[in-house]
């Protein structure tokens, strides 16, 4: 009888984490005919001043913007834009290699996106078809197809909730009865000690803090092309910190290329939960030896 196969899961940040940036900076802000700084601060300025999530905030001036500008606005738009994005490297090969990695140690490896970008974004990249369920912000749409409000808002303390919906099997982000329900522990389909999240910085400590308190891995990744300026922390920078201060376990620069230092450590996290799953296989077999 062959062994049950070890089900894993990766949840990744986009912005910064798979993808240099913000999504929106790749083709739909330079659409607009607007600057990518002032688009922020506009954003930033409506979310104080109405005592606003940012993420809304960000999503309500999209739809404003584009309406003035004349752009439309439809779902297959938005994930047209997606199209647009460029990875950083060896993300596009990553999957089938990682994926393939994991298969010879008998992992079923699933991927999954927890983003405050657009999952209308994600949900047109050359990527999306590697994800299970793409967990991030999005739109509602008329019967036209058009964009009419925020449908889903997800900001960087409530990205935790998709951590147990993976843990807890739930593909969708409106049930909110199994997810507040009781399950114990086994019955789970993905232990949160089988989990590794992976994100770019202070946005990611939350679900990085819960990841690392349950038994999983965290990873921070930094754009190594990028330097600190006055008054600002570089990527690494901040990447360093978040080991000092113990919110996440390790940290590379996010190059997911063959032989990386980031290829490496997700391939170490898996040999370990390989490992951590035979050595417990083994110690049931022998209390049961020794029983009988």
């Amino acid at each position: 009888m062959s062994k049950k196969l070890i089900k894993v899961a990766i949840a990744y940040d986009f912005d910064g984490t798979l993808a240099p940036g913000n999504m929106q900076e790749h083709s739909f802000i330079p659409s607009l005919g607007i600057n990518a700084s002032a688009f922020w601060t506009e954003a930033k300025k409506r979310a104080e001043d109405n005592d606003m999530d940012e993420i809304l905030a960000y999503m309500q001036l999209m739809i404003q913007e584009a309406a003035n500008k004349d752009l439309p606005i439809r779902k297959k738009d938005f994930e047209s834009y997606g199209k647009s994005i460029i990875f950083f490297e060896g993300v596009e090969t990553y999957f089938d290699r990682i994926n393939e990695y994991a298969k010879e140690k008998g992992i079923a490896l699933e991927h999954y996106i927890i983003s405050s970008g657009l999952r209308e974004f994600v949900s047109g990249t050359k990527i999306a078809k590697h994800f299970t369920n793409i967990f991030a912000s999005g739109f509602k749409y008329d019967v036209n197809g058009v964009a009419v409000w925020p449908a889903l808002a997800i900001n960087y303390t409530n990205k935790t909730q998709y951590l147990f919906r993976i843990n807890k099997g739930i593909k969708n982000a409106y049930d909110n009865t199994l997810i507040n329900k009781y399950v114990p522990d086994d019955e789970r389909p993905i232990p949160f000690n089988q989990m590794i999240y992976i994100g770019d910085g202070e946005t990611d400590v939350p679900a990085m803090k819960m990841i690392k308190y349950e038994g999983g891995s965290a990873i921070a990744v930094y754009n190594q092309k990028l330097r600190g300026k006055k008054g600002k922390r570089s990527p690494k920078k901040i990447c360093e910190d978040l080991i000092r201060q113990n919110r996440a376990d390790f940290i590379a620069p996010a190059d997911y290329s063959e032989g990386s230092d980031l290829d490496k450590t997700i391939k170490l996290i898996l040999d370990k939960i390989f490992i951590n799953t035979e050595l417990k296989r083994m110690s049931k077999l022998d209390k049961a030896n020794i029983s009988t």
